[in-house]
């Protein structure tokens, strides 16, 4: 082993995800920099094991322990590369928290991200998700990334076409999916932002604090009331946030479903059509439902929390029969917003 690396062994991932599992991972080890990642990923004792990137844990599920090596993001730094007269380029470390990240720009006043305020989780893992939420993703401000390949050390760096975003989606949970580790991200962020208040809830929430023209502080400000009010704190409960996508669907499909629920929410979704999981889940009885010490929360069906002592085994046993009680009752597939690990 490495003198030059501190790695552990049969680490206990409890205080690293924010299920609050207490799944153990053969080997551990947190990485502040990319010479240190290199260093690691050229260390032939580590080369044939199995490897899975950590940022801050916000959307993992452990089914088990993981018989493998752990590599925890902890890569910090937030630098304006470039300066234009209407943006700035910014390069952020992958192992900073993202909420803080948020924070940071709108007290320089720089927009584009306000609307993402409190998702849970780090920088680098920002990308992989290409994280979203009240009317706004994060390829919208998305420049490039870096990352290091996992096989030949190598930096390479990703444009936003080359990360194929998607739906909660980008290439590295697809074709690329533990291929590479991500070390910063570019965002491009604007000096005099364009408020995005389309999402009704949002909208609602200024309309009701008095606010017809705000700030991007007042967007942030209103992003976080709705989210406490909504989803609980995984510092008080265990949980993943949003566990289920919102699933996609053709019109035909929505067209059948309105027949037999014609009070069913919608969204449009280009040529398809967006259902709520959450509304989806609420109507086959989950929410506040508990078998043992794993559940549904009982605000919002769209999360399963651990109460305690579950394992990662009866989180995910709770998961597949949502997914089945929704698919026989309505038709629709419900897939995992939260990243599986087994």
């Amino acid at each position: 082993m490495s003198q030059s690396l501190s790695i552990q062994e049969n680490f206990n991932l409890a205080e690293y995800n924010t299920m609050g599992l207490t799944a153990k991972a053969r080997y551990f080890i947190s990485i502040s920099s990319v010479q240190q990642l290199q260093t690691l990923l050229a260390d032939s004792q580590f080369q044939s094991l199995s490897k899975f990137m950590l940022g801050g844990g916000s959307n993992i599920l452990f089914i088990d322990d993981y018989d493998g090596l752990i590599i925890h993001m902890d890569i910090k730094g937030i630098e304006i590369e470039r300066e234009y007269k209407d943006c700035v380029l910014l390069k952020i470390g992958a192992g900073e928290n993202w909420h803080e990240l948020v924070i940071y720009c709108i007290e320089k006043g720089w927009g584009g991200i306000e609307n993402l305020s409190l998702i849970p989780g780090s920088v680098g893992a920002a990308p992989i998700q290409n994280i979203g939420a009240y009317g706004v993703e994060l390829e919208e401000v998305f420049d490039s990334l870096e990352a290091v390949n996992i096989e030949t050390g190598e930096i390479q760096s990703f444009n936003k076409e080359e990360c194929k975003f998607g739906y909660r989606d980008s290439v590295f949970k697809n074709e690329l999916k533990g291929a590479y580790v991500i070390t910063s991200v570019k965002l491009r962020l604007h000096k005099n932002p364009k408020i995005n208040t389309s999402y009704k809830a949002l909208s609602d929430a200024l309309e009701r604090k008095g606010i017809s023209d705000p700030t991007v502080k007042d967007v942030s400000d209103a992003v976080i009331e709705i989210r406490r009010s909504k989803l609980p704190d995984p510092a008080e409960i265990g949980n993943t946030g949003s566990f289920f996508k919102n699933p996609v669907i053709s019109k035909k499909q929505f067209n059948q479903l309105k027949i037999e629920y014609p009070e069913i929410p919608h969204y449009p979704a280009g040529e398809k059509v967006k259902i709520p999981a959450a509304w989806l889940i609420d109507q086959c009885g989950w929410k506040g439902r508990r078998f043992g010490d794993a559940g549904v929360h009982k605000m919002q069906a769209l999360v399963i929390v651990n109460y305690g002592k579950a394992t990662g085994g009866e989180i995910w046993a709770l998961a597949e029969r949502i997914q089945h009680s929704v698919k026989e009752k309505f038709g629709v597939d419900l897939t995992p917003e939260v990243n599986i690990v087994t």
